[in-house]
């Protein structure tokens, strides 16, 4: 395993982490006891970077509970945010690191992070709070995650200005389908000296290549994610999978080699609910891709853009709440 430094850390760190989401009992794995072979597997393989967050369901306990005894093999990674209106308060953070603490059966946090900034919370009030925590001890680094350019480039600006610990990492989605963060949020991380951990190499499931075109997906899923009933995506899962097959790979490593391929990401999130999904993730750990295969996925899905649109995308909240881009009736009258 050829470990790497998570931005300008120090801390040295596996180009695969492990994503705790389908560790959660209400939506992944319902037996812990599993999922604690599961993470024990992926250190034994030498994955030394777990993230979790306190949205997760039960996923902080069942991590903390499988760490036991192996703490100080892996960078532990939670994050912290809602509610909106709240969530990246003083307060909120303040209380809600002591939880993730005690449900991690830890007595501090590698790395701490923004699950999404909130937009009625002043980012000096949150930098403040984070950077008390770093000064206690109680957490190593802070990061952001799901963050737009601007965002990055603002936080950085206040933490210099004001004198607080800055983010060192940030987490956006990341696949073969989804790669408008090559535009930005890369060479802005770059810049800044941040370590990038994406998320969703397999386009929420779709590379995988078990979803086909004129196939029917499972029902429950594709209500969830949308993104499983989109033509256009599946349409460029279809042209992936022939070059796959010729790079002989299964389309599940060629998806996780591109994400780790790029410069400026660190590591990649692999989540898996089952012993035997992450096994066959595991075996694709050490495939790395050619310049002539790069260059290939590059002809399908061209660099910085976006195949249809990602579920769990960022969306800003002027497009979210309808208030925010509309005067109030009373003022919309000419003069």
């Amino acid at each position: 395993m050829q470990y790497r430094t998570l931005g300008r850390t120090g801390i040295r760190v596996s180009p695969y982490a492990l994503g705790a989401l389908m560790f959660a009992t209400s939506v992944g794995n319902p037996d812990p006891d599993d999922s604690a072979r599961i993470i024990h597997r992926a250190l034994d393989a030498g994955i030394n970077f777990i993230d979790t967050a306190d949205a997760y369901g039960d996923s902080e306990e069942v991590v903390g509970k499988a760490l036991r005894g192996r703490r100080d093999d892996v960078l532990l990674a939670t994050k912290v945010s809602r509610p909106m209106g709240q969530g990246t308060s003083r307060r909120w953070i303040m209380t809600e690191v002591e939880n993730s603490l005690r449900r991690l059966q830890t007595d501090h946090i590698d790395l701490y992070q923004i699950h999404r900034l909130d937009p009625e919370t002043d980012i000096e009030e949150t930098l403040s709070a984070l950077s008390d925590l770093i000064r206690s001890g109680k957490v190593r680094a802070i990061g952001s995650s799901n963050t737009p350019p601007s965002d990055i480039v603002e936080a950085q600006w206040v933490a210099e200005r004001r004198g607080y610990e800055r983010f060192r990492t940030e987490q956006p989605p990341y696949s073969i389908l989804n790669r408008a963060i090559e535009s930005e949020v890369l060479p802005i991380a770059q810049r800044y000296g941040m370590g990038v951990v994406t998320w969703g190499p397999l386009g929420q499931g779709l590379l995988t290549g078990r979803i086909r075109k004129g196939q029917e997906t499972d029902v429950r899923r594709a209500r969830m994610l949308g993104a499983l009933n989109d033509e256009h995506r599946i349409e460029v899962v279809e042209q992936l999978i022939p070059l796959a097959a010729e790079a002989g790979l299964p389309l599940t490593h060629l998806a996780m080699a591109f994400t780790i391929a790029h410069p400026g990401v660190t590591s990649a999130l692999l989540g898996a609910r089952t012993m035997e999904q992450f096994e066959g993730l595991l075996a694709g750990i050490e495939v790395t891709l050619s310049d002539d295969i790069l260059d290939r996925i590059d002809e399908i899905v061209p660099p910085g853009t976006d195949v249809g649109t990602l579920d769990q995308a960022y969306l800003p909240p002027a497009l979210q709440r309808p208030h925010l881009r509309r005067r109030p009736l009373s003022e919309r009258s000419a003069a």
